[in-house]
């Protein structure tokens, strides 16, 4: 199950209509063909996508869209989504998840309908109200431009009258029973602002030997219903833990994060999929996140087509890309917008981080307004 788009109206914190495509929109060379992922035809999947914009710019409120419309399409119900918050409080919320299933080589347009209430003793709760879902064969696209164009009637309605399905529940979860469709998502927002190690069952030793060579090993027992930990760093006695919490004190923050990232990368890149990291320059250097980004972008390292989807401040990434269609541009101006670059640039041999610093993309900088009234204060209470 690939994501191909996704558009939502009535988002409260979005200025105007959220449109993201994640397929290749650009053309697409034959070098350029060994970084992306092959779905049918002539269309390609961007196997790593990057959203970056200022502080405050919506970044992470874009990704828990993604992890919504992803959740709506993988039978998770809304309500015990961690990031249906993002919904609000709004009174109608309309998304369109356009998607492939590879096992049925089908081209998907599910709309969905919420609307919230709010409940005494549970809060917001929120509520499918309508949903449709209209489907074509590969085979009867022609072009990236029809891809997405469906001129028939949806083949599944909901009626309300579904006696299995909860009311949170899409009703993509009777076409993903009938033809096994599911995918691989892993969310590392919660990660974002904290940093500990979960009771993994094994932590690849080459993981560990890139973040940190001078651990030799590091394995996790469970003991009469307890984590014990057995961590053993080169020419050194091995210090036996009880508490994930406590190896904190012997790993440093980056070491921690990358363990977790790169172990759940690892486990995408086997099965598809998708993961989704914030703020992904948090305590790694640009090299280990290029790292990262490259093992995605390779065609023969991610042979099941699992996509990376990250939110960044560090301009120096987008030079990363040959393409600009993997780039997205999150402003907040009176309201989030999203721009994808290669609406913006048309040229692919422009530097991209020059672009981005240099004010040229508008919005891009801290207003230099702001700048002013902060070292103006600043100044004051220097004596």
């Amino acid at each position: 199950m690939k994501l191909l788009r996704i558009t939502a109206t009535g988002l409260p914190l979005f200025k105007e209509k959220l449109d993201l495509s994640f397929f290749a929109q650009q053309k697409v060379s034959e070098k350029q063909r060994q970084q992306l992922y092959p779905l049918f035809s002539n269309v390609y999947m961007n196997p790593s996508n990057g959203f970056i914009g200022i502080n405050a710019s919506g970044k992470t409120s874009v990704l828990k869209v993604i992890l919504l419309a992803l959740g709506i399409i993988n039978n998770q119900p809304i309500n015990s989504n961690p990031d249906s918050d993002i919904l609000g409080d709004a009174e109608r919320v309309v998304i369109n998840t356009y998607f492939y299933l590879e096992n049925s080589k089908t081209v998907c347009r599910l709309e969905t309908e919420i609307t919230s209430q709010v409940s005494n003793t549970e809060g917001i709760v929120y509520s499918i109200v309508s949903e449709s879902l209209w489907t074509k064969r590969s085979e009867e696209v022609l072009t990236r431009k029809s891809m997405l164009v469906f001129n028939k009637e949806p083949v599944l309605v909901r009626s309300g009258r579904e006696d299995y399905l909860l009311n949170d529940v899409s009703i993509m979860i009777a076409i993903n029973r009938k033809y096994g469709e599911n995918t691989t998502i892993v969310n590392l927002l919660q990660f974002t602002n904290l940093n500990f190690l979960p009771a993994f069952n094994d932590i690849p030793a080459e993981v560990i030997t890139f973040l940190d060579p001078t651990i030799e090993s590091l394995n996790f027992e469970m003991k009469e219903q307890k984590v014990i930990i057995h961590l053993k760093y080169k020419g050194k006695k091995e210090i036996i833990l009880n508490n994930p919490i406590e190896l904190n004190n012997y790993l440093s923050s980056g070491t921690v994060k990358g363990m977790i990232t790169f172990t759940m990368a690892k486990d995408v890149l086997q099965k598809g999929g998708y993961i989704v990291v914030d703020e992904i320059e948090n305590h790694f250097n640009k090299e280990i996140v290029a790292t990262l980004m490259r093992f995605f972008m390779d065609s023969e390292l991610n042979k099941n087509g699992g996509i990376l989807i990250f939110s960044t401040h560090y301009p120096e990434l987008l030079d990363e890309y040959d393409r600009n269609d993997s780039i997205f541009i999150t402003r907040n101006r009176n309201g989030i917008t999203v721009d994808n670059l290669s609406t913006i640039l048309s040229r692919n041999d422009i530097k991209k981080s020059d672009a981005y610093q240099s004010g040229f993309l508008e919005g891009t900088t801290p207003a230099y307004e702001a700048y002013m009234r902060l070292k103006k204060s600043i100044a004051k209470t220097i004596v």
